[in-house]
């Protein structure tokens, strides 16, 4: 079997595979389910498999479709480390919980967000207090989800996006269109004003496994940002935080941040680890890593959420507009290309190892 084996061309045949792959190696999946359908009708699903003692102190999770279309890459992931045996090599007293498809929805739908329109990965606020200010964003708004998607209206908001970038440089913009905001709740990015149905599906499946554990990894596998093929090593802890040196000791110097400047991500509110942090028992440490994985450049991956964003918002799926829309952020979210496919397998493969080695060496 190939690694290119690993991967499907849909939500349903994904799930399959995974459910198949757990069935064969002797697991048995729990499954949460979406309140929504799939395109087709068909049930959407959180799926679930732990591997190891129920008790264990050490726990790796790794999470796929926290972006929907970005579930290809996680899936073959974890589709792997099922059918190659790879979860044969857990040390001892450690556990693997591999969560499939945690926005099951925008995978199914081919969207980054989820049923309510909401990324996942800004959702994890305090929704009780004031919410963070995207003032980039808000000024940009009508440029980067414009009422129409036609060739004059997006050269026009492509001129006003640039010139955004010329006066304030390119990281700016990125964190203007991708950085979350909680004001435009049809808009690109959205940060929601609730916790999703995700979250709280992430927050029930920790609090269930994670009860016993001292020490958590995660492994968070994302698309969209980088050069082809390329996993970028992402810490998830604040700055000064001992889980980002963890990492760095665990996987080397590759691993980037946000805050510094070193990731190609530009810093974010409300993402996964903040929610997941809050779920761990008191005294137990974190480590954990944002796989991401590049496709294609940056302008045409920002461009496809955008067009995204508006074929839902104004837009007709059933088009051929809208399936040339859907067509676009797939291929920039998982280019379906053997070569890809192995570099994500293998890129994949050994974070997994090394992230369990890390657990294993602590006491």
């Amino acid at each position: 079997m190939q690694p290119a084996d690993f991967f499907s061309s849909t939500y349903s045949d994904a799930r399959a595979r995974f459910l198949d792959a757990a069935a064969e190696a002797g697991f048995v999946p729990a499954h949460h389910v979406n309140p929504e359908k799939g395109p087709g009708g068909e049930e959407l699903a959180t799926d679930v498999v732990r591997i190891g003692p129920a008790d264990a102190s050490r726990l790796l999770v790794t999470l796929s479709a926290t972006h929907g279309v970005e579930g290809f890459c996680g899936s073959g992931a974890q589709v792997g480390t099922l059918l190659t045996g790879q979860w044969r090599e857990l040390p001892a007293d450690t556990a693997l919980v591999i969560v499939h498809a945690i926005n099951p929805y925008g995978f199914a739908w081919l969207r980054r967000v989820n049923e309510d329109n909401v990324d996942l990965n800004r959702n994890h606020v305090d929704h009780d207090a004031p919410y963070p200010e995207n003032h980039g964003y808000r000024t940009l708004k009508d440029f980067i989800c414009p009422r129409f998607w036609d060739e004059e209206t997006c050269a026009d908001a492509t001129r006003h996006l640039r010139g955004y970038a010329d006066e304030h440089g390119w990281m700016a913009l990125q964190q203007a269109v991708s950085g979350g905001q909680h004001e435009d709740d049809r808009g690109v990015f959205f940060g929601g004003r609730h916790l999703t149905w995700s979250a709280r599906t992430l927050y029930a499946i920790l609090g269930e496994h994670a009860a016993a554990a001292r020490h958590v990894g995660v492994i968070d596998y994302h698309t969209g940002l980088g050069p082809y093929g390329y996993g970028e090593l992402i810490g998830d802890s604040p700055a000064g935080d001992p889980g980002r040196e963890r990492l760095k000791a665990w996987l080397g110097n590759e691993v980037t941040a946000t805050d510094d400047g070193s990731s190609t991500s530009a810093p974010l509110t409300g993402t996964n680890d903040i929610g997941i942090r809050r779920q761990m028992p008191k005294g137990t440490s974190l480590t954990m890593v944002t796989l991401e994985y590049g496709t294609c450049p940056i302008e045409e991956v920002l461009d496809s959420v955008r067009a995204d964003c508006w074929l839902h918002s104004h837009g007709d799926l059933a088009s051929d507009q809208g399936k040339a829309i859907k067509a676009e952020i797939r291929r920039c979210f998982y280019p379906d290309a053997d070569d890809w496919k192995l570099m994500v397998w293998e890129r994949a493969a050994w974070t997994q190892a090394r992230m369990l080695e890390g657990l294993a060496s602590l006491s």
